[in-house]
């Protein structure tokens, strides 16, 4: 261990900056292929069925990819971890730029999700390992504001760029930027018993949870299953995580067929919406955080948001019932709602598990996610296509918000029979 320096440091929250961009990068490269729909339905040709499988392919991908970084990062370290993951998915997103047909966009998608898997595995366990319990829903949903970040970066810049030097610039950018972060994380990132930027008194801070009695030794993935906490985590993805996805990939379809804004018109949109999305979604994670500060129990403050944010997503029911702009409020209250809810829910892996099993707990429940994600994009592009062929997409749209809607409440209910409480598990 390297000698603490007397003085009081906050280096934690520089590590927690570092995973923030790069899970900017990580959503900036998940959205370009939605941005770039509206070209590529021109260049490609492609039904929207066809469209659903593409991103598909990435979620099948990407959730195969989390079983493996999520034993990969317990067994080798987030440093390692995070280091192979956005070097690989860098490369795929380059890949990008050389296809073009179905069956190429199909393999490139393979390609990303399997290296882009390992960034929550890698972020959560960080985290786990950085902040103690009541500052890591704050830390969580800061990180995991990357992901509205992305979004929120994307429309402004992916459509210019695609427009002025050809839509294979914007992934060879992607990939860029990601090597561009790696440079960052290999010298400033380490655990922090190695790391010597961290002062004596924070390095305390971080472990003032106390001595965590299952901090060593193995952990086996049915080991994990065994227990109804683990289930709780696989259920709050399966069903949630398929909303965050519907927005990132269909927003700009459902803005052109509902109002009949292309992407030159409808980014301020967008981007209106993730700007939004990134404010409240801090605030999610900062007041669950707040309210175990004041004394609340991590269980009645973790429950109490998350009850909260699933309530918000209702209103996106109406959604289409409104002009253009109620819309976009409706739909940003629920992607907030969505990210608060996230946040917490990762958080309550680390709240309930020894963090030699976060990074697997994580990885299990995040296949779980990509299951849900495979399959509402095939679903979608069906309805989608239906309902084209009955001249009423605003009708697809709307039927789709409307399954969306209650979604939350009925997760929340299943995640709270499987964990009433946040209590650390007892492993062997």
């Amino acid at each position: 261990m390297p000698e603490r320096k007397p003085s009081v440091g906050n280096y934690r929250w520089v590590v927690c900056a570092l995973l923030f961009f790069a899970t900017t990068v990580n959503y900036i490269d998940r959205q370009i292929l939605s941005l770039l729909k509206e070209i590529l339905d021109q260049k490609i040709g492609w039904t929207n069925e066809q469209f659903g499988w593409v991103n598909s392919a990435f979620q099948f991908s990407y959730g195969i990819g989390l079983l493996g970084f999520g034993w990969f990062v317990d067994r080798f370290g987030t440093k390692v971890g995070y280091a192979v993951s956005i070097a690989a998915w860098s490369v795929s997103a380059m890949a990008h730029a050389l296809v073009g047909n179905v069956s190429g966009f199909i393999s490139a998608r393979v390609a990303l999700g399997l290296g882009e898997s390992g960034n929550f595995p890698s972020a959560v366990k960080a985290t786990a390992l950085w902040f103690p319990k009541r500052e890591r829903a704050f830390a969580t949903s800061i990180f995991n504001a990357g992901t509205n970040a992305g979004a929120l970066i994307a429309p402004a810049i992916i459509p210019w760029m695609a427009f002025k030097w050809g839509w294979q610039s914007t992934f060879i950018a992607a990939g860029i930027f990601g090597f561009l972060w790696l440079f960052l994380w290999i010298p400033f990132y380490d655990v922090p018993d190695k790391c010597k930027r961290v002062s004596r008194e924070e390095y305390e801070v971080i472990h003032s949870d106390g001595e965590d009695k299952n901090a060593n030794g193995k952990v086996s993935w049915l080991s994990l299953l065994r227990h109804r906490q683990t289930w709780s985590f696989i259920i709050g993805k399966f069903l949630t995580d398929p909303v965050w996805w519907f927005f990132l990939i269909w927003l700009p379809d459902l803005f052109k067929k509902t109002y009949h804004l292309d992407i030159k018109k409808s980014w301020v949109h967008l981007v209106t919406i993730y700007a939004i999305v990134t404010v409240l979604s801090i605030f999610g994670g900062w007041i669950t955080g707040y309210l175990a500060q004041r004394g609340w129990s991590v269980t009645r403050a973790r429950k109490t948001g998350m009850i909260a944010f699933a309530l918000c997503v209702v209103p996106v029911f109406f959604a289409t019932s409104f002009s253009v702009w109620p819309a976009v409020l409706l739909i940003a209250l629920a992607g907030s709602a969505h990210q608060a809810w996230s946040a917490n829910l990762y958080t309550t892996v680390s709240d309930m598990f020894p963090k030699r099993a976060v990074a697997s707990v994580i990885g299990i429940g995040g296949m779980a996610g990509s299951a849900g994600g495979f399959l509402f994009p095939i679903y979608c592009g069906k309805i989608l296509d239906k309902f084209k062929a009955a001249d009423n997409e605003i009708g697809a749209y709307t039927h789709l918000l409307h399954v969306l809607a209650f979604v939350y409440i009925l997760a929340f209910v299943l995640h709270h029979f499987c964990a009433p409480r946040f209590e650390q598990v007892e492993m062997n």
